[in-house]
């Protein structure tokens, strides 16, 4: 099919992958959250191979079937944006020919996990220099909080969007108020999207301007995600309150310490809202205690999710 060409604005979902029991990939449960995260209105594109969907858990031949299977369940109707998760660039850019190759619309570049040793910045230009020279996709750039070792310093993203045109995004999750506004206020522009990824206060975030938001709490709370997004641009500010004091309960059942279990929680919701049968979960990460399955239950009940 025709890949979507797509400027990287908007509600962004990052969709999770349904595991069986015994760890292998329960494609009909994978091909039925697509659908569902596809009909809601106001989505403008998913993305898949992210945090959200384990892909540190996958093969590369599993990642390449999941962009398959949603281009095949939904790539007729939305844009598909696959995650760039590697450790060093050789293996990127396999990543990135592949999904240019099955008709993914943009990709999102993950820092190299080397980097918690400490990184240059030539070291990041050169990652990317390399990914945009193997595709024309347009690059969405994954930023980490400030005062990790995997954070790209503000400077740094600058250079990066000047030098590299087909940088068209950033996923920012810096976690600083001021830090995310100056992003917005001296980085954006007609060509570069600021996209909140600020799940604890997406609010504020979105209103200092962002030009959309992209969230793994997408896969779940998607609608909630549009309405809110949709209020901030309209100005109406008495229904993005109304929404944001939804979506303050379900941030409160998805992230907290420790914050490696976000997507897990989030697969325990989709299961006690019936869109899934199993929140089961690749090792390293484990199942959740039955007490705090039935702390996302409370939570997803006062932000009126249940029936």
């Amino acid at each position: 099919m025709p890949r979507i060409k797509y400027d990287c604005t908007g509600v962004i979902p990052a969709c999770l992958l349904p595991m069986k029991g015994d760890l292998n990939i329960d494609e009909p449960s994978y091909r039925k959250h697509l659908r569902d995260v596809a009909a809601v209105r106001g989505v403008a594109a998913l993305t898949v191979n992210g945090h959200a969907s384990e892909v540190s858990s996958c093969t590369f031949d599993e990642q390449q079937r999941l962009l398959d299977v949603a281009l095949e369940e939904v790539g007729d109707r939305l844009p598909l944006v696959n995650g760039i998760y590697a450790e060093g660039a050789i293996e990127a850019v396999r990543l990135a020919k592949m999904a240019e190759a099955r008709g993914a619309s943009a990709l999102l570049v993950f820092p190299s996990n080397v980097y918690v040793l400490g990184q240059r910045p030539e070291m990041v230009l050169d990652h990317y220099r390399r990914i945009a020279a193997a595709t024309d996709l347009p690059l969405i750039v994954f930023q980490y909080p400030v005062g990790l070792p995997l954070s790209y310093s503000h400077d740094l993203l600058g250079k990066l969007i000047a030098e590299i045109p087909t940088i068209r995004a950033m996923k920012d999750g810096c976690g600083d108020p001021v830090r995310a506004e100056a992003t917005v206020r001296e980085l954006q522009s007609d060509r570069f999207a600021v996209l909140s990824t600020h799940s604890a206060w997406l609010l504020q975030s979105l209103t200092s301007g962002c030009n959309g938001l992209l969230s793994g709490a997408g896969s779940t709370i998607a609608e909630l995600q549009v309405s809110l997004f949709e209020a901030v641009r309209n100005d109406d500010f008495k229904a993005a309150k109304a929404m944001a004091a939804r979506i303050y309960h379900t941030t409160q059942a998805f992230y907290g310490a420790p914050a490696v279990d976000m997507h897990n929680r989030m697969k325990e919701a989709q299961v006690i809202l019936g869109r899934l049968p199993s929140a089961a979960v690749r090792p390293p990460l484990q199942k959740l205690s039955e007490a705090e399955i039935g702390r996302i239950r409370r939570h997803l009940e006062a932000a009126g999710l249940t029936a």
